[in-house]
């Protein structure tokens, strides 16, 4: 009998990662150093990958193939079993021609995955209709969180300040994009061009001038056919914090707060290159806690609050915020489901507050297994 359908089992849980969306490399790394922490004595863990094309199929979870090795982005192998949630919790996995056989019920799955289709709330509802628990947010907060534009919407509702912006939607761009220019134009120069729902600085461009638009709203269409330009905060400074869902119905807590600064090389922004490869940390500083006075320090990490209950959150989120030259705090965004590579801010926040990895990932666990499905 595997150890996947013994009776007397640990509990068991389904790392899911890859997926269909542009940052299906960044998942996987994800999943390599989750996938190391996880405890073994505790859990049986079932690495469950999504491939690019959207199949579902049972991984080894092989730390090393699925980090970032000499530059070269790692991916789903797609010539693994195939797998797919069945009835009761189960997970099912097709052999060629072989009989269906059951890898046994699923207690909880960590979903790993990064951008639409997965940290947009697609998997939550999956998981949601078929009763399995997961770690993070539900469907609303996934959904709500992934769009930057609603996300706006729902901050400024709560009273929490936003750059000025404008939605550019698919539409808008094929009948009328002098009147998009223009309405970007308003904004004041420079402009950030960003994918409306999609993260991990993919597409992203820093426009100075109306004659470098066109091509950056191009290249964000390229990842998502609705596109958000973002008016810049005055000289900021890039402070984030990590929130942590309270564990037997506490309030959340918030993380210290770690600033971002870039410079040199030709980067001018936090992008894909200064988040997650080798040659991007020469030019990146991480420093983990910021140097803030005590007031600034209380008023963010009472805005992230703010902004984890405004979408209703729940079990972890990153919220980025900017600190103007004036001393304005103003929320940039929130990420219901950030980063968990070696380089990544969330992890790093965490360990400067007194939890470590290994830790983390046991309190998001335990959050996930003792909340139930459904409405709450």
């Amino acid at each position: 009998m595997s150890e996947y359908s013994r009776e007397q089992r640990k509990t068991r849980v389904a790392v899911v990662f890859g997926g269909r969306s542009s940052e299906h490399a960044i998942s996987c790394v994800t999943a390599a150093n989750v996938l190391q922490v996880i405890d073994r004595d505790k859990y049986d863990v079932v690495p469950v990958g999504i491939s690019t094309s959207g199949h579902w199929v049972l991984e080894s979870g092989d730390p090393e193939r699925l980090s970032i090795t000499d530059g070269k982005l790692p991916e789903v192998d797609v010539t693994a079993l195939p797998v797919i949630f069945g009835s009761n919790r189960e997970l099912v996995v097709s052999e060629p021609d072989q009989v269906p056989s059951t890898l046994g019920e699923v207690d909880v799955v960590f979903p790993l995955l990064h951008g639409p289709w997965g940290e947009d709330g697609t998997i939550q509802g999956l998981l949601e209709m078929s009763d399995i628990r997961y770690v993070g947010s539900g469907v609303l907060a996934s959904a709500v969180g992934m769009d930057k534009h609603y996300m706006k919407v729902v901050f400024q509702a709560a009273g929490l300040d936003v750059t000025p912006y404008v939605v550019i939607r698919d539409r808008d761009w094929i009948r009328d994009a002098a009147a998009c220019r223009a309405a970007v134009d308003a904004l004041g120069y420079p402009v950030f061009v960003k994918p409306a729902r999609g993260g991990s600085s993919l597409g992203i461009s820093k426009v100075n001038s109306l004659d470098e638009l066109d091509d950056a709203i191009v290249e964000a269409r390229a990842h998502d056919p609705k596109v958000i330009v973002e008016a810049t905060a005055k000289d900021p400074r890039e402070i984030e914090v990590g929130v942590l869902g309270g564990l037997d119905g506490g309030q959340p807590q918030v993380s210290v707060c770690g600033e971002v600064a870039i410079s040199g090389g030709g980067h001018d922004f936090y992008d894909f290159e200064t988040k997650y490869l080798p040659e991007g940390e020469e030019y990146t500083a991480l420093s983990v806690p910021a140097e803030l006075p005590d007031e600034v320090v209380a008023e963010i990490r009472a805005k992230a609050l703010t902004a984890f209950d405004a979408i209703e959150a729940e079990g972890l989120a990153r919220v980025d915020f900017f600190l103007d030259a004036d001393g304005k705090v103003i929320i940039n965004e929130i990420n219901t489901m950030p980063g968990f590579t070696p380089t990544s801010m969330f992890p790093r926040l965490w360990a400067a507050s007194g939890l470590d990895y290994p830790a983390l990932v046991q309190h998001l666990l335990t959050l996930a297994e003792t909340r139930p499905t459904g409405l709450r």
